[in-house]
This record gives structure tokens, C-alpha cells and sequence, in this order.
């Protein structure tokens, strides 16, 4: 008759640690999400740095743009700080009225230890084409950098076109 008991104790013990180890999980998950402070400053960061872009604000957009910049684009491929400035500079020209908007509920904010955040969401770029809008919603990651107490943009990855 001991047996049963114990086989339900060992039952009964495997289940509480498989409880906790969810719990664990879901602890830690939480933990790296960024805090209210941290996500503040990114949403406020993507908001200087579109507004940038849709004024065609080539001098802002070059202050948030780290000099080691690396942009990620799944059609385009790598591009660097004097690519990604001088491409801007010919779009900017092209006056397509183009326009950046963040998707709603899309922005998510992870802190790096000792650097600063990875920012991930879609957005939505516009622009006039044969008289009428089209449109189109993308994904991205952006990697910022705080130095100095700026951020900077160091990496972007701009992917489902």
C-alpha cells in the first residue's frame, strides 16, 4: 500500500515543479520586456525619426542616424549611414508625397543590457502614384543605441515588402 502513495507523491512533486517552471518562464519573459520609462522613449524616438521622414527633414534624420548605421532590407539588401542618406536625398527629390505612419498596437520595446533597445512593429508607407494613394504595411526591427544620453539609430531591418 506505501507505493501508491509514494508514486502520488512523485506525481504530485513533478507537477508542482513543471507549475513552477512555468511561472519561471513567464517571469522572465516579462522581465525583458521594456519597461513603461524605456518604451516612452522609443515610441518617442520612432515618432522624431518619421516625423523626420515625412518632412523630408534630411538634418534630423542625420543626427538619428548613428555614423555606423547598418539598414537591412529584404529587397534592397545592405546599405550604411552615406547609402541610406544620399538615397533619401533622391527620394526626397522625387516629391512622391511619401508618408510613414506606425501601425497601431504594432510597437514593441526590448531593452539590451548596457545599450539600449530593440524596437520591432509595422508601419505603413503611402505615396501618390498615378494620381491616387498606394499603400503598403511592412515589418522592422531598429536597434538604438543611448550614447552620451542620445539615442541613435545603429541597425534597421525592414523586411515583408
Amino acid at each position: 500500500m506505501k507505493s501508491p502513495s509514494l508514486l502520488l507523491k512523485f506525481v504530485l512533486f513533478l507537477f508542482i515543479i513543471v507549475a513552477m517552471s512555468g511561472v519561471v518562464n513567464a517571469q522572465s519573459k516579462k522581465d525583458t520586456v521594456a519597461s513603461k520609462a524605456l518604451y516612452n522613449e522609443i515610441a518617442h524616438m520612432d515618432s522624431v525619426l518619421f516625423n523626420a521622414y515625412n518632412t523630408q527633414d534630411i538634418a534630423t534624420l542625420k543626427t538619428v542616424f548613428d555614423i555606423d548605421l547598418e539598414f537591412y532590407h529584404d529587397l534592397g539588401g545592405l546599405s550604411n549611414y552615406a547609402q541610406n542618406i544620399e538615397a533619401l536625398k533622391t527620394l526626397f527629390g522625387r516629391n512622391l508625397g511619401l508618408r510613414r505612419e506606425l501601425v497601431p498596437g504594432s510597437l514593441e520595446v526590448y531593452p539590451i543590457k548596457d545599450y539600449g533597445a530593440i524596437q520591432t512593429g509595422e508601419h505603413q508607407f503611402c505615396h501618390e502614384e498615378n494620381g491616387k494613394q498606394d499603400c503598403g504595411i511592412f515589418k522592422f526591427v531598429q536597434v538604438w543605441h543611448k550614447k552620451n544620453g542620445e539615442w541613435k539609430l545603429t541597425r534597421v531591418v525592414s523586411y515583408g515588402h
